[in-house]
């Protein structure tokens, strides 16, 4: 398991975002050199020292702090779409060999190279920026159908890291909440949303939120 490429972004003015300020940090793009990696803080931000975000609404922050994105996965897109999809082409911060993205369960913890300490906390939502950067109509239902959808990690220890770093699970949760199940229950399976409380403070807080709200109306029943 290792790192293929390290990828950074900084703001440019696009027509197809919704961020009020008609900017976006999605155009990710493979760096050489090594990358600080630290908690950005609750406020917004990357946690990769040189990578921008627009629109701290919906990206960065503490439990947002790195995308990742498996290879394997682009390349399975690539075959679909009938076009070449470059490292950092879905907005990735990471993107990866040999790593299993999705199956990554919500509080996994990942050590990159000698570097940083990651923990997984959700999957990646689609939006309309998204869309509009991938110029595929239907995208947004396309990827979310589709659900390989990559996970963010917040940062628990900072470090450096670089292209062709070893990537090592050093704890693995016993619970089976992974970030594409977290997906689901947010996106499509909304009766799944209980489930995602057993991953405990881990979890995404807007996640948690929504299913503590959920079990309020419905109960915790999961069909």
């Amino acid at each position: 398991m290792k790192l293929l490429s390290v990828n950074i972004g900084r703001r440019a003015a696009v027509a197809y975002t919704s961020a009020p300020s008609g900017l976006t940090g999605i155009d990710k793009r493979p760096v050489a050199e090594p990358v600080h990696v630290s908690a950005p803080g609750p406020g917004g931000g990357s946690g990769l020292a040189g990578d921008e975000i627009a629109d701290p609404r919906h990206h960065g922050g503490d439990d947002q702090a790195v995308y990742a994105y498996a290879r394997e996965d682009l390349d399975a897109w690539e075959r679909e779409l009938g076009r070449p999809l470059a490292d950092g082409v879905f907005g990735e911060n990471l993107t990866t060999a040999g790593v299993d993205v999705n199956g990554a369960r919500i509080g996994e913890r990942r050590r990159i190279g000698g570097g940083p300490l990651l923990e997984v906390t959700s999957g990646r939502v689609p939006c309309r920026t998204f869309q509009g950067r991938l110029g595929e109509t239907g995208w947004m239902k396309r990827f979310t159908r589709r659900g390989v959808t990559g996970a963010y990690p917040r940062v628990l220890e900072p470090g450096v890291i670089r292209a062709g770093d070893p990537v090592e699970v050093v704890h693995r949760p016993e619970h089976g909440i992974t970030a594409a199940l977290q997906f689901r229950a947010v996106t499509t399976e909304r009766e799944l949303l209980p489930r995602l409380l057993e991953a405990g403070d881990a979890l995404h807080a807007e996640a948690a939120e929504k299913a503590r709200a959920y079990v309020a109306r419905h109960g915790s029943g999961v069909s």
